[in-house]
């Protein structure tokens, strides 16, 4: 019995949420008895590779070249059902939600969102109420469509070469015009990073950002903004996180002049460690923090980035 990992290998590395979601599959796997199918699509090359996170064969659809629902849902219930997958594994992102739900229907499937970690006795668990409690999820169904919140299982590393198949069904005609992509551009993405460093409005200013790329440069961190600050066209909308934005789940979350509101928190609260600085003591964002700074932050982030630096020094 095979357990189907649906992945987004796109761009010049597999992702680390990729590599996390077929791990979580090689692990169900294991304990249920079975091996792991990885489903992918575009142009992507050294697929085999793929092996080395648990996968034991990969079949892409090289001719679906962009994110259609309709397209990749027809591909992962195809090859759910060719190879009898009782469970299909997606990551929870904004690929994968566009296709689980997807799939689930089309399979009559239980459906998961959000995954944290390996079921047991069939149950679940996830998050509720935008992280403030937990839930733990019974499927019934005789399949069940699992999407995996980035960053709640480390991604193994020690597999084998994968066998790599390219798909030749009929998947429909492409529902989806790609007009115009644009590129995030260098740095470490969003989702991908270990540690953000994520400044708001009090910064007062596109021009005061120097401090905050050269804490995050220094600390090997993303750089990420509160949603008013990439409507005022102060950073570009990609670093936007929050309930609106990108959703993170870093192990170190550094906010640096952000009020905390509940749409921003909802966001980047399952963040593992939550450092606030903030000349307000009454700023929301203290409730929801690890550690907490009541200070000005034209002030505090030198103060900080010596530290950094000085602590990079010595390692």
């Amino acid at each position: 019995m095979s357990v189907v990992a649906f992945i987004d290998t796109r761009g010049s590395k597999v992702p680390k949420a990729s590599a996390e979601a077929l791990t979580y599959a090689r692990r169900i796997a294991d304990a249920e008895g079975g091996d792991v199918v990885a489903v992918t699509f575009g142009d992507a090359q050294g697929l085999g590779a793929l092996g080395a996170h648990g996968a034991s064969k990969v079949i892409v659809a090289r001719h679906v070249k962009h994110v259609d629902g309709q397209q990749l849902t027809r591909l992962v219930a195809a090859v759910a059902e060719s190879s009898g997958a009782k469970t299909v594994v997606c990551v929870h992102d904004a690929t994968g939600k566009a296709v689980a739900p997807r799939v689930a229907a089309r399979l009559k499937a239980g459906h998961v969102p959000g995954a944290l970690d390996i079921p047991e006795n069939g149950q679940v668990k996830r998050n509720v109420f935008s992280g403030k409690a937990q839930a733990w999820v019974l499927t019934t169904s005789e399949r069940r469509v699992l999407s995996l919140m980035p960053n709640s299982v480390a991604a193994s590393s020690d597999g084998g070469e994968a066998a790599v198949e390219e798909f030749t069904g009929d998947l429909g005609a492409a529902g989806v015009t790609v007009k115009e992509v644009k590129q995030a551009g260098e740095g470490i993405p969003l989702p991908e990073a270990d540690i953000v460093v994520s400044a708001g409005r009090g910064m007062k200013g596109p021009e005061h950002w120097g401090p905050v790329e050269e804490l995050a440069r220094t600390l090997g961190a993303a750089t990420a903004c509160s949603r008013p600050v990439a409507d005022m066209d102060w950073r570009p909308h990609h670093e936007h996180v929050g309930q609106t934005g990108v959703a993170i789940r870093p192990n170190c979350y550094i906010a640096i002049g952000i009020s905390g509101a509940i749409q921003h928190l909802a966001g980047v609260n399952q963040s593992k460690v939550i450092a606030v600085i903030n000349k307000d003591p009454e700023a929301p964002f203290f409730k929801a923090a690890d550690y907490g700074i009541v200070g000005d932050a034209f002030e505090v982030l030198p103060k900080l980035i010596e530290a950094a630096k000085k602590l990079k020094a010595e390692q």
